[in-house]
């Protein structure tokens, strides 16, 4: 069972996490979602259980369990969802001035936009 941990401190860690569910059963992993860029944690997890049994007894016992100095909220994890493409390419909008623009929307001096609202003038 994936269970989905909120509200944590900042400072737990994955193995804290790790010890915080194993006292309901076998933990396969434990996992704090720590941000890319100052590498600090971001106040989320993820624990897998072994079976369901375990991961409700878990929930159970951990949810709004006060760990350092914060209630921590548990529930199911929700399945993952696709992401789709990457990236954005062109922002349209606003008053452009550029004649390769692709963007769309506002108000273009470009002759060979790719879109949007149409010439002003």
């Amino acid at each position: 069972m994936n269970i989905y941990v909120s509200n944590l401190s900042f400072n737990t860690s994955d193995v804290e996490l790790n010890e915080l569910f194993a006292q309901f059963g076998t933990v396969n992993s434990a996992k704090v979602i720590m941000d890319r860029e100052s590498g600090r944690s971001r106040g989320f997890g993820f624990v897998e259980m072994a079976s369901d049994e375990e991961g409700k007894d878990a929930m159970l016992g951990l949810n709004n369990k006060e760990v350092e100095g914060r209630a921590m909220s548990v529930s199911v994890a929700k399945e993952r969802e696709e992401r789709t493409g990457g990236g954005g390419g062109s922002r349209g909008g606003g008053y452009g001035n550029n004649r390769s623009s692709g963007g769309g929307g506002g108000y273009s001096n470009n002759r060979n936009s790719g879109g949007g609202g149409g010439n002003r003038w």
